[in-house]
């Protein structure tokens, strides 16, 4: 028996030949291991040889654990992180980010004057503002600058120059008015007008009934729609509005059923007419009078919200358009049913507003009932005028409304109780007039209908800052009721009253949309004089089948000519004298026909004296009567008749006082 060891079958560990009883027991080191060579260790296969198994220093405990435990290994080892170091560079590269962000937020306070910034009143309750917020305590008194950042090809202006007017906004403001396009829709007023978000497709509708889809990259300079139909046969339409993805338009014509197309201009669905003698429109399945306005969900594809002369506004659900989603209905100051005429979202879809004839504007909060209004602007415009335009900015911090009442105003959404900034004495005469943000928020566009004596209508470009007019731009002859700034073509587009799309743009800061069209020529079509049938040639067809391939035509045609059949010749009459055609011989009537051949044995002939072909019967007829003489022989008289020779003899004498004619 070895003592100072317990084995256990080929297992064993060692407690070493010093250890008296009572001490705690030891497993077996490496050096133990290498002395009993002979032996097998615990996860170990075959002997162990010293001079290959060794490692270094710091790899020493490792190997001991593992022969002692029988592992073989732990694996690879681990990737060594010096984690200190990665947060030093880490905080370096933050230092550097924000001072960047900090240099550009300072130039940005420093040219706005403090007086022009909106105010720091709160949020109505339940509302958020997305913001870039601050990196420390030098930014806080950044929080008011309205808009996202300019973009980096724009450069901010020079403190000496933050004062020279014109020249520095027109430098801060890439405004694409340089070049002119113009789209024929039609001869009324283009009342609807929508841009895909990639810029590739135009819809525009207007007070003539039709919808017209146009493509940029498909239209030649003959520029002519791809589609045109009528969606409502009768009524005008009053909006149209692609989706937030581009593959539906909303068709908002004056009915009270709004139609949904996909982006070909082929009809989805019709959303349902209500229930006219109902009294409750929380009750009914749709609208039940004409539609003022229609628009998408900026966030949700398959969300639109209408609203109609009904007093409501309704939400619709692409996948079921036999009933509204949600109702919303407008109430007046008294309580009573008033009618939105123009509704929209906010840039994030948290916000439903609606501005209504009653001269409010009202909203509410999506993510809850819509039972209590959250913003109510009483005496936002004159009572009983249509406010025609109402449209967030893309900061979400400030709106701007375009009244019936020849106004434009800028609100805030921190501060309602009175506009920011008002414009007066903007005539405009169609229930949808647009105004519009510039895509960094920094010029509020909007359009001037035609007044009395006015020969052109304006667009006016305000900026939103200092209030100053940065553009008054005369466009044609016609009124200015549509207006788009797309901020990816960086293109403004018009529908004027005179039926035509104006689409204004610069090379030069534009991209693709008009510039595609202006680029383009007409195609020539080659169209043949003479058509010749197409002649297929089967190179080993037989002899037999084979056609006659001709040089030229001329011979060809020449021997057509002289073919009856090809040439289509008509039949040739029969007999010498050519009378009666192809039936001269029975007669040219299907009744001489049947008289001729089949009620008379011997044939009439036409030629000689008609009453000596009669008289040549007189004797038969007197001595075999049967048709008409025996009827009248008892009391008929016995005819005379005058006799050729006395007629020759007897003269007629003429008197001597007759004039002869001469």
């Amino acid at each position: 028996m070895n003592r100072g060891k317990i084995s256990f079958g080929k297992i064993g560990f060692s407690l070493g030949s010093t250890k008296a009883l009572g001490e705690p027991l030891t497993l077996t080191t490496a050096e133990s291991v290498k002395e009993q060579t002979a032996l097998t260790g615990f996860g170990s296969f075959g002997k162990i040889h010293p001079e290959k198994n060794a490692k270094p220093d710091n790899e020493k405990n490792e190997a001991e654990m593992a022969t002692t435990m029988g592992f073989s290994g732990f694996g690879k080892k681990a990737r060594e992180i010096d984690i200190e170091k990665l947060v030093e560079e880490t905080r370096k590269s933050a230092i550097d980010r924000n001072r960047e962000n900090i240099e550009k937020l300072k130039l940005q306070a420093a040219y706005l004057p403090e007086e022009n910034k909106l105010g720091d009143a709160p949020l109505p309750k339940g509302l958020t503002v997305s913001s870039p917020s601050p990196t420390n305590d030098e930014t806080s008194d950044d929080e008011d600058f309205i808009g996202p950042p300019l973009p980096p090809g724009i450069n901010l202006p020079k403190e000496s120059d933050a004062e020279s007017g014109d020249e520095s906004n027109e430098e801060e403001y890439p405004i694409p008015i340089t070049h002119e396009l113009i789209l024929e829709h039609g001869t009324k007023t283009v009342s609807g007008l929508a841009v895909d978000p990639s810029g590739t497709r135009l819809v525009t509708g207007g007070l003539d009934y039709d919808v017209r889809y146009w493509d940029f990259q498909g239209m030649d300079q003959a520029r002519e729609a791809f589609r045109s139909f009528c969606p409502s046969d009768g009524y005008p339409i009053n909006s149209v509005e692609y989706s937030c993805t581009g593959d539906k338009v909303l068709v908002v014509p004056g009915s009270a059923q709004a139609k949904v197309y996909d982006r070909d201009g082929i009809e989805l669905f019709e959303c349902v007419r209500g229930d006219m003698y109902l009294h409750d429109m929380a009750k009914t399945k749709g609208h039940v009078a004409g539609l003022t306005c229609g628009t998408w969900h900026p966030k949700d594809k398959e969300e639109f919200m209408t609203s109609a002369r009904d007093g409501t506004c309704r939400l619709w659900h692409t996948s079921q358009p036999h009933s509204q989603k949600n109702v919303i209905k407008a109430r007046a100051l008294n309580g009573l049913k008033t009618i939105p005429t123009t509704c929209t979202f906010n840039k994030d879809g948290v916000l439903v507003a609606c501005a209504c004839d009653d001269g409010s504007i009202q909203m509410w909060d999506h993510r809850k009932n819509f039972v209590n209004v959250t913003i109510n602007i009483k005496n936002a415009h004159t009572r009983g005028s249509d406010t025609s335009g109402l449209v967030f900015a893309y900061d979400n911090r400030g709106f701007a409304t375009r009244g019936g009442d020849d106004t434009l105003k800028l609100w805030d959404m921190r501060n309602t109780k009175q506009a920011v900034h008002t414009a007066k004495d903007l005539f405009n005469r169609f229930g949808m007039t647009d105004c519009i943000f510039s895509p960094n928020d920094q010029i509020l566009v909007t359009g001037t209908s035609l007044n009395r004596g006015e020969t052109k209508g304006k667009l006016i470009m305000y900026n939103c800052n200092t209030w100053d007019i940065v553009k008054e731009l005369e466009v044609g002859p016609s009124h200015v009721v549509k207006i788009i700034w797309h901020p990816r073509l960086n293109q403004i587009m018009l529908g004027c009253g005179d039926g035509k799309v104006r689409l204004l743009y610069e090379p030069k800061v534009s991209h693709n949309g008009a510039i595609l069209v202006a680029g383009k020529h007409n195609k020539r079509s080659k169209q043949a004089e003479v058509v010749v049938s197409q002649q297929v040639i089967t190179p080993h067809a037989l002899p037999m089948f084979r056609e006659e391939r001709h040089k030229s035509t001329r011979k060809l045609e020449e021997r057509d000519r002289k073919d009856p059949v090809k040439s289509r010749q008509p039949d040739l009459p029969v007999g010498k004298a050519g009378s009666g055609g192809r039936v001269s011989a029975g007669g040219s009537t299907l009744s001489s026909y049947i008289i001729r051949n089949m009620g008379l044995r011997n044939k009439v002939h036409e030629e000689g004296d008609p009453r000596e072909a009669l008289l040549k019967y007189a004797k038969d007829a007197e001595e075999n009567p049967y048709w008409v003489t025996p009827a009248y022989t008892k009391n008929q008289p016995k005819p005379v008749f005058q006799e050729e020779k006395e007629t020759k003899e007897e003269e007629i004498e003429e008197p001597a006082t007759k004039k002869v004619k001469t």
